[in-house]
């Protein structure tokens, strides 16, 4: 209710719903109020303890490192450290004096010794090489038919930009993730190369299939591992929440990128193949897709130090103990005697 009824008018059973409708909403309020306060004390959720991502968390600031003051560079020696010189430079400049500054006496080179020796790195000024090419066709005149000229490797029709640009393109876009806008100002300000958003995805759509066949051999040799590593996290594509999932052991991985988060992608991706041991999360999609069901150690550990830091000081410090131990004695794995490896298992178990 938005405002207290006039109590006059109103009957004793009237006033005794009233007061037990207030009573109710006020246990309610109160219990929220309660809930509120109880999650004022939880520990924030970071990277450290939940599965938050790293781009996500708190940075810390760095510590200020203090100044470090050298003899400035010029001597033969390079004193103080600094860049290496080139093993073998580009072009030298020898720089002599021809007289001298104080009474202007000429000077010969048995009057001069070293003094300095340094480099200077600069970057070539780069712009497009554009090829015009003139393609004849020849017309017969004893047949009649019609003859294209050949052009060289890598002159064909089509696309205008050469496989260096495509290559190029492809680093900055799926190496350091630049985004299309951005790549298009790169390519302009630092290569005077004028290409649209729309010129870059086309060049990407055609490079796809160069890939298809490495895929297919990566993704055959996922279908037939042993022990498989599943994750997933949210992406967005096109303003719409996607999912990528990350299938991998230890030779291969596969990025899947869905539309959904269930356990119908795993069977997509893994086409009937069961492997022996499956290594995921706790989620739900996560499980029964092997033989036997290993949990993510790092998702577990990270649960762990979320309750150490909420005030669990009986379990959850014992339990992080246990999984460090697990992971160390998995790192030493390889090497230990299979009679070792039992008995570190019975102690862990």
């Amino acid at each position: 209710m938005s405002q207290l009824p006039n109590l006059n008018h109103l009957s004793h059973a009237e006033k005794d719903a009233l007061i037990l409708a207030l009573w109710a909403q006020v246990r309610a309020l109160t219990a929220r109020v309660e809930g509120l306060e109880a999650r004022l004390g939880d520990p924030p959720k970071t990277p450290d303890n939940s599965s938050l991502p790293p781009s996500k968390g708190q940075k810390p600031n760095q510590p200020e490192k203090a100044r470090r003051i050298g003899p400035r560079q010029g001597s033969l020696g390079r004193k103080g450290g600094g860049r290496p010189l080139a093993c073998e430079p580009d072009e030298t400049v020898t720089a002599k004096a021809a007289s001298c500054a104080h009474c202007q006496a000429a000077l010969t080179d048995a009057d001069q010794v070293l003094h300095g020796l340094y480099d200077k790195i600069d970057l070539p000024v780069v712009r497009p090489v554009v090829t015009r090419v003139e393609r004849y066709a020849g017309h017969c005149p004893c047949c009649g038919g019609v003859t294209l000229a050949p052009v060289p490797e890598g002159m064909e029709e089509g696309s205008p930009f050469s496989i260096n640009i495509l290559t190029l393109a492809i680093y900055l876009r799926y190496t350091h993730a630049i985004s299309y806008r951005r790549l298009t100002q790169l390519l302009l300000h630092l290569y005077a190369l004028q290409i649209s958003e729309g010129a870059l995805d086309a060049m990407f759509q055609c490079a796809k299939t160069c890939f298809d066949n490495e895929f297919a051999a990566i993704l055959a040799r996922l279908r037939r591992s042993r022990i498989v590593c599943c994750d997933e996290t949210s992406v967005r594509i096109d303003g719409k929440t996607h999912w990528n999932w990350v299938f991998q052991n230890a030779q291969v991985v596969i990025h899947v990128v869905r539309n959904s988060r269930a356990a119908s992608v795993v069977v997509d991706v893994m086409a009937g193949h069961r492997p022996s041991i499956w290594v995921s999360d706790l989620y739900g999609a996560q499980q029964g897709h092997a033989d036997l069901w290993q949990v993510c150690l790092a998702h577990q550990l990270r649960d762990c130090q979320y309750a150490i830091e909420a005030g669990d000081a009986i379990f959850a410090p014992r339990m992080k103990m246990l999984l460090l131990r697990a992971v160390v004695l998995a790192r030493r794995r390889e090497n230990l005697a299979a009679s070792t490896r039992r008995t570190y298992q019975r102690r862990l178990d």
